[in-house]
């Protein structure tokens, strides 16, 4: 078994979780690929104990390695996707953040995670990426998002008038901050706090919110993920802001964007008894009221 790691850092309270996973996996004889953001000072003796390669780029992940482990929230989890592209490697989240709607497994898990990996005892959910096109080059070689995609006003300017079709067909003119194109997956972040629906990770659609809208009578609507959902913005300022989950563009007015479902998907690993309805009620605390 070959099992890469990434992390946008490990804090100090989580050194000793993460000495835990590299012995899990060395008791577990698998082959250990480190990425070079973690080879630390702090980290460095940790490390030196265990054989590892080291990577530091997309180009250097093969199809040779059986998962990447994720460490951290779910900011770490989307930085992995892009990572992985469409290379097919699994991803499985650990989550060293705060609420993990993907990092679903918890750093006390550790041994049962390696376990798993090594019995094959998991389960694959694949996940929609969306893609972005513009007349202009937007987000280099990595113009796709496991969440959403997000045109926003900038800064304090005023609302912006947000032009949408659907496959070429007008939708609606949203006087808002903004408007998001969510996945399923990308539907319990941004989209939920916006109040757009939860829809679940098979569904096989988008969803299309707008961000404070100006008109009490529009809310949230769900696509089928076959849609390209494209945008013309008009606004008093020169540009507005495209973001790809964490990743920020500033755009001229004028430019035109179109949204569709990515060509490849993410595959996510999960154990068999963490299903998608316990995720929402651990993370929501559903059914939690005490008057039940």
């Amino acid at each position: 078994m070959k099992v890469a790691l990434y992390s946008r850092g490990i804090e100090p309270e989580h050194e000793v979780h993460f000495k835990a996973l590299l012995q899990e996996l060395y008791l577990h004889k698998a082959t250990i690929v480190v990425y070079s953001g973690l080879l630390t000072p702090q980290l460095q003796a940790a490390l030196h104990r265990y054989d590892h390669d080291v990577f530091s780029s997309s180009d250097q992940l093969d199809d040779s390695i059986d998962c990447l482990i994720s460490l951290g929230g779910d900011g770490t989890m989307l930085d992995s996707a892009i990572l992985i592209r469409d290379k097919g490697i699994p991803l499985l989240g650990i989550n060293f953040g705060r609420l993990g709607f993907l990092a679903t497994m918890g750093k006390e898990e550790i041994k049962r995670v390696v376990e798993a990996l090594t019995s094959r005892g998991y389960l694959i959910d694949q996940r929609t990426l969306v893609h972005v096109d513009a007349d202009v080059p937007l987000f280099a070689d990595a113009p796709f998002a496991l969440n959403e995609f997000v045109l926003h006003k900038r800064d304090f300017s005023s609302m912006i008038k947000v032009h949408t079709y659907l496959n070429g067909e007008f939708l609606n003119t949203y006087w808002a901050d903004g408007v998001i194109v969510a996945t399923p997956t990308g539907s319990t972040g941004y989209n939920l706090s916006c109040n757009g629906p939860i829809v679940f990770p098979e569904s096989q659609s988008l969803v299309i919110t707008p961000i404070a809208p100006h008109n009490l009578n529009v809310r949230s609507i769900i696509v089928p993920d076959n849609n390209v959902v494209s945008f013309e913005v008009e606004g008093r300022a020169e540009d507005f802001m495209c973001a790809m989950d964490a990743r920020r563009e500033i755009v001229k007015m004028g430019v035109q964007v179109a949204i569709r479902k990515e060509h490849f998907s993410i595959s996510l690993l999960r154990l068999n008894e963490n299903t998608f309805l316990e995720t929402l009620r651990n993370k929501l605390t559903w059914g939690l009221d005490k008057r039940n």
